[in-house]
């Protein structure tokens, strides 16, 4: 792998992050397509561009959180209480089978299929119309546990996880804005659990700040795409975008 090869993983890992089409599925289907075989770690060590994105694009909420909590703000302890109830399902999930999912970053014609799940699923969430209903201790609990089944290459986190959210009635913008919040503590934890103990000699230190710049660039670019499209309600753009993914990768597989 060279800079190029970094840079362009890194724009689509950034992305891809936090658009409900599977970051990781994304980044198997370029690595397969380019003819390239990339260590794990680099795209999990990538992937603290898109954490960083994701903390800058939200700094606002998340430091009226940090100071409600401080000042004993009700709300915000309670916010904070159903992002813990969230991340317990997926700790749980994520960690019971991830070497199962870990293995199937190298099946892609698995992964293409997952995509095309995750297409489905994202367009009968779309349709859900009736969201009045705020998040509560279950569909808290229900979309960190959508959260963890996430681990899989294919099956996008913030999909899963906003689709779960809108079909238990919650309004998109705050399903989003849930689903991103809970997504990056998950997403550090799990990589400074599959980092330890690495060596920094382990891969090119200068293919990883290329990665990390880029997907920080994408990331936050990719936030504020999805949260404008979120706005005009057209969630159900991405469904045809992972259907058609789906099954044009699932194609490519057999004809490479």
């Amino acid at each position: 792998m060279d800079m190029a090869a970094a840079a362009i993983l890194g724009l689509i890992q950034g992305f891809t992050e936090w658009l409900p089409i599977s970051s990781s599925g994304h980044l198997v289907m370029a690595q397969t397509l380019m003819g390239i075989s990339v260590p794990a770690e680099f795209d999990i060590v990538i992937m603290l561009g898109t954490i960083a994105a994701l903390l800058l694009y939200f700094r606002k909420k998340i430091l009226s959180l940090a100071a409600g909590l401080l000042s004993n703000d009700p709300k915000a302890a309670k916010y904070v209480l159903l992002m813990v109830v969230a991340g317990i399902p997926t700790a749980i999930v994520g960690f019971a089978a991830r070497d199962f999912f870990k293995g199937l970053f190298y099946q892609p014609i698995i992964v293409g299929f997952l995509i095309f799940l995750t297409g489905i699923f994202l367009f009968f969430a779309s349709r859900k119309r009736k969201q009045e209903k705020k998040m509560g201790a279950k569909s808290a609990f229900a979309v960190g546990l959508a959260q963890g089944i996430a681990v899989a290459p294919g099956i996008s986190r913030s999909g899963s996880t906003i689709g779960t959210a809108l079909l238990l009635g919650i309004k998109p913008q705050e399903a989003a804005e849930f689903s991103f919040l809970i997504g990056a503590p998950a997403m550090l934890v799990a990589s400074l659990f599959e980092l330890r103990g690495l060596a920094l000699t382990d891969f090119d230190l200068q293919l990883a700040a290329v990665g990390i710049i880029t997907s920080f660039l994408a990331g936050y670019a990719g936030i504020s795409f999805f949260m404008e499209i979120l706005k005009r309600g057209k969630l159900e753009f991405f469904a045809y975008y992972c259907i058609l993914a789906g099954i044009l990768f699932a194609a490519l597989t057999f004809a490479i």
